[in-house]
């Protein structure tokens, strides 16, 4: 099994059909164009896209159906070309496709989760995109909140 060295989680194992690759790169990281998608159990539903180019490049991912369970994709001619999907089949997520949200994290705020923009992967041709959309019915900054209030320990 191969390994990786990762900044955030040290010596790593990973599975070949966890990596996929990006021939595009991923819009301001063009030249990092292979990734492996990890996921721990203690962080689940969380997706880990980590770079095999650069140890320290790692991003923080969630199904986008864990976001919005009605979410549908919103790809174009060229990135269904991009991953190999047929042009008129409608897609169905997590049969042939993965999504993805990436998700922001900053000290001022709750974290948020881009919609618009979505990681595909083609999980039979292992390839991936960021499929960016600038008309697009989702945001770019959908709340992650928890859909319960939260009790505080006592």
């Amino acid at each position: 099994m191969p390994c990786l060295t990762s900044k955030y989680f040290g010596e790593l194992s990973y599975a070949s059909d966890a990596v996929f690759e990006f021939p595009c790169g991923i819009p301001g990281f063009e030249h990092h164009s292979v990734f492996v998608f990890l996921e721990q159990h203690h962080t689940q539903p969380l997706v880990f896209m980590q770079s095999l180019q650069d140890p320290g490049l790692c991003f923080i991912a969630v199904p986008v159906k864990v976001v919005e369970p009605g979410y549908e994709p919103e790809l174009s001619s060229e990135d269904r070309a991009a991953v190999q999907l047929a042009p008129d089949l409608p897609i169905e997520i997590g049969r042939e496709v993965l999504c993805l949200a990436l998700v922001t994290v900053s000290e001022d705020s709750d974290p948020t989760a881009n919609l618009a923009s979505p990681i595909v992967l083609n999980l039979s041709k292992r390839i991936g995109i960021q499929a960016v959309s600038e008309s697009s019915q989702y945001s770019r900054r959908h709340p992650l909140v928890a859909d319960t209030e939260l009790v505080p320990c006592s």
